[in-house]
């Protein structure tokens, strides 16, 4: 099964169902996730700091590649409404500017 390492939440790795984005996955863990725009891909709230194995995601998706022109989303960065992770591991975080006030990160 697919696992996606959170470093800077506390837990074991998160299984990524088969079809499932890494937000329904992340939220299926228990994981508070923030996502404005309700997981539409219209935001980049969701966001995800890939730090390895972004190889195994799959491509990015129409809204990713407009934020990413526009500079709202950075190369190492997916928005988890919108990806997921067909096989492997990916590690990641939270980005500081998304994280929840009420959430203890690691770090």
């Amino acid at each position: 099964m697919p696992l996606l390492h959170l470093t800077n939440l506390p837990g074991p790795p998160v299984v990524v169902p088969a079809g499932a984005t890494l937000l329904a996955a992340i939220q299926r863990a228990g994981h508070d996730w923030r996502h404005a725009c309700g997981a539409k891909g219209r935001c980049t709230t969701c966001r995800l700091q890939v730090q390895a194995g972004g190889e195994h995601l799959t491509p990015r998706t129409e809204p990713e590649l407009r934020y990413l022109a526009a500079g709202r989303l950075l190369p190492h960065e997916r928005l988890a409404c919108q990806v997921r992770l067909p096989q492997g591991e990916v590690t990641g975080q939270v980005p500081e500017a998304t994280k929840l006030p009420h959430v203890e990160y690691i770090g």
